[in-house]
């Protein structure tokens, strides 16, 4: 069965296709889907907008997602605004950190929620991975905030290969959680919990 995947992320539309390897993606952008405004005030408000328009847009069962970094000790900035943070990748990770500056605690998480609408409504699965900020971007893999995450006391999620970081990252858990249910709805077996 086909999922229309709403995104125009390269790097997002990337990791999905690797996590879910028992659901065949097809583009919002194949199908000239208008996705809406991310008006919502959190990731699931966002990333339901986005499944919910799909959907509606060609009643194709639609998976969207929403994603970013939480930082303690900028109040959960950047938060939803994660991608349109300072402009763009670059710019994005110089402001942070540039703000965490001098700054001890440097606690965070990755958050994201995937969205998955369809005919019998919609169902949302949340992931997370925690770690912490870096002082200097390290590492060439990943995109976006990779560079300046550190997710186990050592190395950012940009120095590890993208494999590495499907079986640990919080879009690879939300997507697992999401086909799992998936797998289990279509064969009839019990949701596993």
């Amino acid at each position: 069965m086909k999922i229309l995947f709403a995104t125009s992320n390269p790097g997002k539309l990337r990791e999905a296709q690797a996590i879910l390897t028992k659901v065949e993606l097809v583009l919002t952008s194949d199908y000239k889907v208008e996705m809406p405004e991310e008006t919502g005030s959190t990731f699931e408000e966002n990333a339901r907008l986005k499944s919910e328009a799909g959907f509606t847009q060609t009643g194709i069962p639609t998976l969207a997602e929403d994603s970013g970094l939480v930082v303690e000790a900028l109040d959960g900035r950047p938060g939803i605004y994660s991608a349109r943070y300072a402009g763009g990748p670059e710019a994005n990770n110089i402001r942070v950190l540039k703000e965490m500056e001098g700054v001890a605690n440097r606690r965070a998480k990755f958050v994201c929620v995937a969205s998955y609408t369809d005919q019998n409504g919609t169902r949302t699965f949340t992931g997370e991975l925690k770690g912490e900020i870096a002082t200097t971007p390290k590492g060439s893999n990943g995109f976006g905030y990779d560079p300046i995450f550190i997710f186990d006391g050592e190395k950012t999620t940009a120095e590890i290969t993208p494999e590495e970081k499907d079986g640990i990252s919080h879009r690879g858990k939300a997507l697992k959680a999401f086909q799992d249910w998936f797998i289990s709805q279509a064969s009839g077996e019990p949701t596993p919990r």
